[in-house]
Formats: structure tokens, sequence, C-alpha cells
């Protein structure tokens, strides 16, 4: 069958990459892709939020599943665009309903459901610009630090962690007065919760589920979790802590009332879901949920899922998901990100890149490429993820670090701590 993949970055192009690999692809579609993405199928130029060129595009090239990759298309609510549209029926499209994604589009709403279906999370207050005095008294009753999260989507941006009190109720204020714009238009307070944090995916069809490898992903700039928050600057795959013993925990108080919560509810769900997870003691919590699958954690998840990729996404789709087991490499995998200078603040783009005919034993995935004159560029501010496998974490981030040297562009960091506090 022919796929489109919604897109253009490193998740994406690992999703195509597996994709590629399975006997039932034919031809694969990019939209919009990137330098990475072109050379395992054609990239078409769409902006994956304008749903009617997107609908083109699936019956130009008879597209028969879509998987959608980012967030805001889902919470804007490209699923239910298809499934209405009589012209696109016999498409199979992978992602929960607009309803589903408000699960990741408003935090307030997660909270909700999480409290609706006793899921472990941290107490929370929900505030608008009319109650954040009821607010700033919550935090007062709270332990410093003061967690600050925007309702909506704020591409990844909208947390803030603070430890003054005077300086969380100016935070507060600024963000209820349009920090994040209409993101910040309601603010989640929230208890801190000490501990580690780890990502888990699922895959679901509403009712079973197929559990993925789990992931520790690093948002921070700079060695040692230390500086600006960024979309992520590599992930480590296993996480050693996320033992049996506690995995059994996440499933048991986690994942089945959370799939069962969704068929409860009657929310039309068939995709990824992503929890943002964090260990306290021994026991789990959620921090948040994603609708979709994490981005640099997808680098590191993939390579070691064997299973078919396109098998699993057509039984989510039909609601078999019960026949399928994982499949999973033992090696460990690092995944470290390449980013732009200035990178998670201003950067420059169309930068040449060099020497990636150099590396060798790591998957290269891109991400914000673009080609220009036949030379691969930059095009964003997470520019590759570099992918290996080792039989420690140790072994498969010095194959990474090395191929890291080999692969040059103006500007160019990268963190080469990942994974050092799971050592």
């Amino acid at each position: 069958m022919n796929i489109l993949i919604i897109g253009s970055g490193g998740r994406e192009h690992a999703f195509g990459w597996r994709i590629k690999q399975s006997a039932l692809t034919d031809k694969l579609f990019f939209a919009p892709g990137n330098a990475g993405t072109a050379a395992l199928g054609t990239n078409l130029i769409i902006n994956p939020n304008d749903f009617e060129a997107v609908k083109e595009a699936v019956l130009k090239h008879r597209v028969k599943l879509v998987v959608v990759g980012p967030e805001e298309p889902l919470v804007r609510g490209i699923v239910d665009f298809f499934k209405d549209d009589e012209g696109l029926e016999g498409v199979t499209i992978i992602g929960p309903s607009k309803m589903g994604a408000t699960l990741e589009g408003s935090k307030d709403f997660a909270k909700q459901f999480m409290l609706k279906h006793q899921i472990p999370t941290a107490r929370y207050l929900t505030v608008t610009a009319q109650s954040s005095e009821e607010g700033k008294a919550f935090m007062k009753d709270l332990k410093a630090p003061y967690v600050l999260k925007a309702d909506g989507l704020a591409a990844g941006k909208g947390v803030v962690i603070l430890e003054d009190y005077e300086e969380a109720c100016a935070e507060l204020d600024r963000m209820l007065g349009g920090k994040f714009g209409a993101a910040g238009n309601s603010v989640v307070i929230e208890e801190f919760l000490s501990g580690i944090e780890l990502s888990v995916f699922v895959l679901t069809d509403g009712e079973e589920y197929f559990i993925l490898p789990e992931a520790k992903d690093y948002k921070r700039i700079g060695e040692g979790d230390k500086g600006l928050n960024t979309g992520g600057m590599g992930a480590v795959s296993p996480v050693p802590f996320a033992d049996e013993a506690f995995m059994r925990k996440v499933e048991e108080k986690i994942i089945v009332p959370t799939v069962h919560g969704i068929h409860k509810d009657q929310i039309d769900y068939k995709g990824f879901i992503f929890f943002g997870l964090i260990k306290v003691g021994d026991e789990p919590f959620v921090i948040e949920y994603n609708v979709r699958m994490g981005d640099p954690e997808t680098e590191a998840v993939i390579p070691r899922l064997k299973n078919d990729l396109v098998e699993l996404l057509m039984a989510t789709a039909r609601g078999d998901l019960k026949a399928h087991k994982a499949i999973v490499d033992k090696r460990t995998a690092v995944t470290l990100v390449l980013v732009s200078g200035g990178y998670p603040e201003q950067y420059q783009k169309g930068l040449a890149v060099r020497g990636l005919e150099k590396v060798d034993a790591s998957f290269v995935f891109h991400a914000g490429t673009a080609f220009q004159s036949n030379q691969v560029v930059t095009n964003g501010g997470r520019v590759f993820a570099l992918t290996s496998f080792g039989n420690s974490i140790e072994e498969a981030r010095s194959v990474s670090l090395k191929n890291a040297e080999r692969v040059q562009f103006e500007g160019r960091h990268y963190r080469k701590d990942i994974g050092f506090d799971l050592i």
C-alpha cells in the first residue's frame, strides 16, 4: 500500500526508515519531510495543518495509510476531518480524534481525566486571569519549587519551574497576561514531584494496547541537565531503573486505567499514547500525556522495535492489537541530537553540512534539514539525531559521540553526557 507520513522531524524520518522495511509498503510519501526522508520516498510540500491539501495528496497518490507524527494536526482535528469526509473512505489514519488529542492539547483536561480515572499524578489547580489570586494562595500551600504549565500547546516551552514564591507569582501573571499567547489563557499550577523521569509509549485501539520500548530523554541544552529547555538533546532506551517490577506498576496503575478511561469516556482513539512519567520512590506518577510518539525518543525506540511497524499500525486500526507481541532488540540505544548554534533561541538556517558519508555504525535521522543546490543544509534548531547500539550506555554513547564528530556544520552543538544519570 502507499503510505503518507505527516511531519518533518527526526521522529518522522525514523518512522519512514522502519516503515520502508515492511513488505506491506509500496510507495512512501512525507508531508513535508526533510533531506533524510527524501531518500526513502517522496517529499510533498504541504503544510500538515492544511487538511484539504493533505486530502488532495492522499487521493492523488492513492494513499491507504496516513501516520500523523506531530501533535498540532491531531489537536486541530485531522482524524475527525478524515473520518467525516466521504471522499476519504477506505483511508486508514493513525491518531486520536480531536477529543482524544485534548489529552495533550489541554493540560487541565488531562488532569481532570487522571483524577476521574484514579491515575496517579501531582496535586494541581487550574487558574485564569480572574482567579490568579486563588492560584497564588494555592502556591503558598505548596513546597518550592513551583511548577507552572500553560494549559494549551506552547511548542514545548510552556512549562516553568521556579524556586522563589514571589518570582513564581510574577511569572503566573506574565503567563496569564499573554506570554504564551492563547495557550496561557489558563495555567495549571502543579505540585513539584521529586524523582527521575522516563517516557513510556503504547499503541492503542481504544480497548487493547501494545507496549513499545521505554526511553529517557534529556531536555536541557547543557551538560548535567543545565541551561534552557529544548525539544530534546538525546535519549536512552532501555531505561535501567524501569525493571520488570516497576513496569508492572506502570501497566497496572497507569496504562490500564488510561486505556479503560478512554473506552469508558467513549473517546475515539486509535494511535500512540506517550506517558511522561516520574518515578517517585518506587511509584510511577504521570507528569503529562502526549498523543503521539516523542522526539528524540522515537529515534531510540524505533530501531529497537523489531516488529513490522505497518502490521502494528493496521492492527491498531482494525482493533486486533491483542494478537501482537513486542519483539525488542535487547541492546542499548543511545541517541545524540546535533543542534544549531544558538538553539533553543535564535539560530541560523541554510548552513552547509559535511561528513554525513563518514558516519559508521550509527543511524542518522534527519530533523531540521533541507536540500539546497544539491547540498544538505540546516533548516531548524535540531538538525540530526544519531542513534547507536551497544551492550551498555557507555558503549552505545561512545559510538554516537565518534560519529557526532564526523558530522560538521557551523555552530554545531551536542551534549556528550546523554545517559549520565543512569550509569
